[in-house]
């Protein structure tokens, strides 16, 4: 992943709607949610829930699809994987990173 890929990500994901829309989607796994549902369980009105929607579509962060007369939104895995990939990549002084505990996840390489 390109330096600017990774900005443009990070920024769409830098707002507290749009990152609690794609912590939702992230939870809800490849089926997604509709939008009216995204809309109640975070409590945001159909206006700035679509705006916010356009933009982390836009971003690549999440997908759309179409069934019936309903839209539903899921995360785009792939895409955030390349993030973390990118985010961590020279994590760890080049050693591969196992998980020791919740706090460091470099096996205490990177203390």
């Amino acid at each position: 992943m390109e330096t600017k890929t990774a900005v443009t990500l990070l920024a769409a994901l830098a707002q507290d709607t749009r990152l609690a829309i794609y912590r939702l989607l992230v939870q809800q796994g490849p089926e997604g949610l509709a939008v009216g549902q995204i809309g109640e369980r975070l409590a945001v009105a159909n206006a700035t829930l679509s705006f916010h929607l356009k933009e982390l579509s836009h971003a690549g962060l999440i997908l759309a699809r179409q069934e019936g007369r309903f839209i539903y939104y899921s995360a785009n895995y792939e895409q955030m994987n390349g993030l973390l990939g990118f985010l961590t990549e020279n994590c760890c002084r080049g050693e591969a990173c196992t998980p020791a505990s919740s706090i460091s996840p470099c096996d205490g390489a990177c203390q």
